[in-house]
């Protein structure tokens, strides 16, 4: 979520729970994130910065290299272990995304899951993203299913709510006096834009003034709101962004629909929140309960590319979806057959009044976030803005001194490193303290800056909606630009050419904080690094035998990868006859995968080239009734990625029928879902 989403920074998307706790708390002009989601939430439970705690990235591209192997050491503990040693319970609901990939199965190893990072209860899911009907949901640190579908009225945003209310009202039915730490992170609003039903609809027509006029009614409502200088300008227009007044009538009907249910999932995730704040106050702990609702771990995500997806699994194999297809199914948008994301046109006009977007740590269309702290007991102006200038790694220190806690010597035996944020205690009490934190490197996928004492040095490397196999220019090509803050708020008016002293200055700053943090050697890949093999983590087997009992929601970094290659899957199976039917093995669901399963006892491959195409590889002959295997082998074209091959299917080692895929899925299947034996889990 942008800065200039929600209706509390002066976005369109009605968010009304977030207005009352700033009406009654503060509301924070200049907080900043990392850039990306699992850095961010690293940083926020840590206090410190991304890289030092191994998450450079996100856990699906996590390398080899120190500051990027997604693996915290136990010497930077999280906050709730913190506060879990020091007397408070502590429970985790929703969206977590800092496990390495490689112990997202469910034998573990469970070292970086929740309940072994400081959680005592947690309910989510651990990946990036899920799908909001059909979640890859964990409790403790068991799989499980939800516990309704769609049709039933389910929502994950809803389920993990009524989770933290029940978990809160546990608390305080057998222990009145115990203190408690509740972390919500939802899904929402990351894709897919999944909204209830009877939600879907609720601003159809609201948007056909396209995104360059919402960018001029954001900022001037964030001018009304005291959150930007009367003079502050609109940052420059990202390049090779479309206008709307570029769009053909077609393309505005796609963009107007997709950002309709992105509000409509915004709200309907704040009335969740809502929710739960009403609780605290029946409970009477509003007054002396401090909220931080940050409004999103990065900015606006342009990942949905230039046309918008029906399937955000396209984008994320570097492949475009078209607005012809989307229009087949715009009456869908929202709901269960789609996967959808936004224009990358909404995403910036999200980030109002900043340039760039998520993944660009270098400017403040990536990294400013809006925050709204809520505490009554502790704050003597509310509904004030505070214009400090703060970082996602100030969170855990400002807890720590609110709650009268130091920063632990050691935790669990360990040696602890020190917390690298500074503490917002000041500036929560009176909104003319001077700022603490004063400088601040970011870095996300080549993007880079500096912040200090009102300067910023930047240098935007990469542009988040080119993905695939991209030439990239080298570090030492990038142009950094210079902006002072202090009289350009937006980073509007780059003036390094005025001032190349300064800029050099900065720029030896930056790489003084990045040696200091494990930023160094700076990587730039991007889908290339979700490939075991060319990232450098650790690689999965390249054989594996399961059953119905150990083949069971497993990621696809937990099992044999068989894109770019040619493999071989037997199933071994007892047929009640000649006619059974039933999945043998799965991966994947409805928008990427693969599944051998029989069909009146023949055996049928399907390759599910990402909701675009699903090719069926089908046997005449049927599987007798008895012990039999069935097999299917993949011999792969060669000549890079996401090529095709030729397809064969057998019965007890005869060949029964060929086929072949013209195209096949190049970097991953789906983020959301799993590996699957005797059945499909999740979307079908």
């Amino acid at each position: 979520m942008g800065f200039g989403a929600s209706s509390a920074f002066g976005g369109p998307c009605p968010m009304p729970t977030a207005e009352r706790l700033a009406a009654s708390g503060l509301r924070f002009s200049r907080f900043h994130t990392t850039a990306l989601c699992s850095p961010t939430r690293s940083a926020l439970l840590t206090g410190r910065n991304h890289h030092s705690v191994g998450m450079g990235s996100v856990t699906n591209l996590a390398v080899d290299a120190p500051g990027y192997d997604a693996m915290r050491s136990p010497s930077k503990a999280t906050l709730a272990r913190t506060l879990n040693l020091n007397g408070y319970t502590t429970g985790a609901f929703g969206k977590m995304h800092q496990t390495p990939n490689a112990e997202v199965t469910p034998a573990g190893p469970f070292t970086h899951w929740p309940t072994n990072e400081g959680f005592e209860k947690f309910y989510g899911f651990l990946g990036g993203e899920t799908d909001q009907f059909v979640p890859n949901l964990i409790e403790g640190t068991t799989y499980i299913d939800p516990p309704a579908t769609e049709a039933e009225g389910y929502h994950f945003s809803e389920d993990i709510v009524d989770q933290a209310i029940s978990w809160i009202r546990g608390v305080r039915t057998f222990d009145a006096d115990r203190p408690w730490f509740a972390y919500v992170p939802f899904g929402a609003t990351h894709a897919p834009f999944h909204v209830p039903r009877d939600r879907r609809d609720r601003f159809r027509g609201d948007f056909s003034h396209g995104w360059d006029e919402q960018r001029h009614q954001t900022l001037a409502r964030q001018k009304a709101l005291g959150l930007v200088p009367e003079g502050a300008e609109l940052a420059p227009w990202a390049e090779g962004a479309p206008h709307w007044d570029d769009l053909s009538d077609d393309d505005r009907r796609v963009a107007e629909r997709l950002m309709e249910v992105y509000a409509a999932f915004a709200e309907h995730t704040d009335e969740q929140v809502g929710r739960l704040v009403d609780e605290i106050e029946r409970l009477g702990e509003l007054d002396n309960t401090i909220i931080f609702y940050i409004l999103g771990d990065n900015g606006a995500s342009c990942e949905g590319g230039i046309e918008g997806t029906l399937n955000e699994m396209l984008r994320l194999n570097g492949l475009p979806d078209t607005t012809d297809r989307i229009l087949e199914q715009l009456d869908d948008i929202g709901g269960p057959t789609t996967y959808p994301h936004y224009n990358v046109g909404w995403a910036l006009a999200m980030d109002t009044p900043y340039q760039w977007a998520k993944q660009v740590a270098s400017h403040y269309g990536g990294t400013r976030n809006g925050l709204v702290v809520h505490w009554p007991a502790g704050i003597a102006d509310p509904g004030s803005v505070r214009h400090q200038w703060h970082h996602v790694i100030d969170v855990a220190p400002t807890i720590l001194e609110i709650a009268g806690l130091p920063h632990p010597a050691s935790v669990d035996g360990v040696a602890q490193d020190p917390i690298q944020g500074t503490s917002m205690a000041s500036s929560l009490r009176d909104g003319a303290s001077p700022e603490q934190h004063v400088t601040q490197y970011f870095e996300m996928h080549g993007n880079r800056g500096i912040y200090h004492e009102g300067w910023t040095a930047v240098t935007k490397h990469r542009t988040p909606w080119t993905v695939g196999q991209i030439e990239l220019p080298s570090f030492d090509e990038d142009r950094w630009e210079l902006y002072d803050t202090t009289t350009d708020w937006t980073q509007a008016r780059d003036i390094a050419a005025d001032h190349p002293e300064r800029l050099a200055e900065l720029q030896a700053l930056f790489l003084a904080e990045a040696e200091k943090y494990d930023v160094l050697p700076l990587d730039d890949r991007f889908l290339e690094r979700l490939i075991p093999e060319l990232s450098g983590r650790k690689l999965p087997p390249s054989t594996l035998t399961l059953d119905p009992s150990t083949g069971r929601r497993l990621a696809e970094d937990a099992t044999p990868n068989i894109k770019n290659t040619s493999w071989r899957v037997t199933a071994r199976l007892d047929a009640a006859d000649e006619k059974s039917d039933g999945v043998l093995v799965a991966q994947g669901g409805q928008f990427g995968g693969w599944a051998l399963f029989l069909l009146e006892g023949r055996p049928v491959y399907a390759h599910n080239y990402m909701g675009v195409e699903t090719v069926h590889v089908t046997s005449e002959e049927r599987v007798p009734a008895g012990e039999h295997s069935v097999e299917v082998a993949f011999a792969y074209d060669g000549g890079g990625l996401g090529k095709g091959g030729q397809v064969t299917l057998r019965i007890d080692g005869r060949d029964v029928a060929t086929g072949r895929l013209e195209r096949t899925v190049p970097f991953g299947y789906s983020i959301v879902e799993s590996l699957n034996v005797g059945l499909d889990w999740g979307t079908p």
